[in-house]
């Protein structure tokens, strides 16, 4: 098997976070592409191992930046998040047929671009004493993955564009609780996963875009329309709206944003 969407699949089914994102650099990025090919997964997606244990959202504990534990428990909550974002950028691989060759090798970037941010993250856990599992965790971001499933329009609205993208907006306030609490190498790899989740989000509007454009849409009330029908809560501010505009996000879209957030 040498095809790039069923090797994305494959990848996707691997429980192992070690063997997944080793099995994704094994991809090249000019292996053969069949955009037409309709896959069905063999098993359930996608592969993970059974820690760490998954949560509601409430119930993942707050924990003090001050201390160790708490410290740990962030970039824990974080690599959790870049970990998830692998399985987004293969699922999205896979999932949609249809698209020109570029869609599916510009995320096959993205995928290596967020395992790169997974190791960095769990090797800076390792220095604090923690491993990969140690603290609860929550599935939002594959939900809202499992949600779209069937639309590839509502995929990039509400992944890309709306749950990663809030990832822009409180980088900034996480990177300074991380030097405040004395954590320098942490908020070096904040800058590195800032600097890259940018090109992410880009990727994601310029293709939503492309959708609208070919559907005859505009991206502002596709977008509006699409959090209705599939019940997505809005992002709410402070907004990043530099990271965002570098993102690919118009002025229009940003006055949207601000003005939802204020009603």
């Amino acid at each position: 098997m040498s095809e790039l969407r069923q090797l994305a699949l494959a990848t996707l089914a691997i429980a192992s976070p070690d063997a997944k994102c080793a099995a994704l650099r094994a991809i090249a990025p000019d292996c053969a592409l069949d955009t037409s090919a309709l896959l069905q997964p063999a098993t359930l997606l996608p592969g993970r191992e059974a820690r760490p244990q998954l949560v509601m959202p409430r119930d993942v504990p707050q924990r003090a930046l001050s201390t160790l534990a708490g410290r740990a428990a962030l970039i824990h909550a974080l690599a959790h998040i870049e970990l998830n974002a692998v399985n987004l950028a293969l699922d999205i691989v896979w999932r949609f047929a249809g698209m020109p060759p570029a869609f599916y090798r510009d995320w096959l970037g993205v995928a290596r671009e967020e395992a790169d941010h997974f190791e960095l993250l769990r090797a800076h856990l390792a220095s604090l004493g923690h491993a990969y599992g140690d603290f609860p965790a929550h599935n939002g971001l594959w939900e809202m993955a499992a949600k779209t499933s069937d639309s590839l329009l509502a995929r990039l609205a509400l992944v890309p564009r709306m749950l990663e993208a809030r990832g822009l907006d409180v980088s900034p306030a996480i990177r300074a609780k991380l030097i405040g609490a004395g954590d320098v190498r942490g908020a070096e790899i904040l800058d590195v996963i800032l600097r890259d989740e940018i090109g992410h989000v880009a990727i994601g509007n310029r293709w939503f875009k492309h959708l609208c454009e070919a559907a005859g849409r505009d991206p502002l009330e596709a977008f509006a329309s699409l959090a209705r029908n599939y019940s997505a809560n809005l992002p709410r501010g402070p907004f990043n709206l530099e990271a965002r505009r570098a993102a690919g996000f118009s002025e229009a879209e940003l006055i949207a944003l601000q003005q939802a957030h204020r009603s």
